[in-house]
């Protein structure tokens, strides 16, 4: 889908990244053994992924996109999204140290087990969330943003 708002695209650019990475992550884990090389790369990417996106990418929808949905009258979809937000948060705070030890190396067989199922887990909440994302808040934003308050969020979102 092409959007009209540097944000979107932005945010849709992000989302895209972050499904290819899943892909990734997906395929390395259904593997009956895996590679520790390929699981530190990608756990090394994984950590990068929520410490970007769970922090940055969902505090901006928080705080500049979701009031800007609810004061248009789309406050239970705005509710909705803040609420995986804190689901996929509390995932990501169980998985991100066990993705940092894979990264390093110093995983063992019981905590790769572990971050199987957190990582599988926050696929799972996240695929879910972006398609949410992009069926409703991204061709939402092209209505609710003006081209001044687009080039505004655009370049606060960049700094971040």
């Amino acid at each position: 889908m092409s959007y009209d708002r540097q944000v979107s695209r932005a945010l849709d650019d992000e989302h895209r990244a972050n499904i290819a990475l899943f892909e990734r992550v997906e395929r390395a884990l259904a593997k009956s053994s895996p590679d520790p090389a390929e699981i530190a790369q990608f756990a090394g990417a994984l950590c990068r992924q929520i410490e970007q996106d769970v922090g940055r990418h969902f505090d901006f929808e928080e705080r500049e996109l979701f009031p800007r949905m609810t004061d248009a009258g789309d406050g239970d979809m705005a509710a909705l999204l803040a609420a995986e937000h804190a689901a996929i948060r509390e995932t990501a705070n169980a998985l991100l140290p066990l993705a940092k030890r894979a990264a390093g190396g110093t995983l063992n067989a019981p905590g790769l087990a572990e971050l199987k199922r957190h990582a599988l887990d926050m696929i799972e909440r996240q695929v879910a969330h972006i398609q949410k994302e992009t069926m409703a808040l991204l061709p939402m934003l092209d209505d609710l943003l003006d081209d001044d308050d687009d080039r505004e969020l655009a370049f606060a979102y960049a700094e971040r």
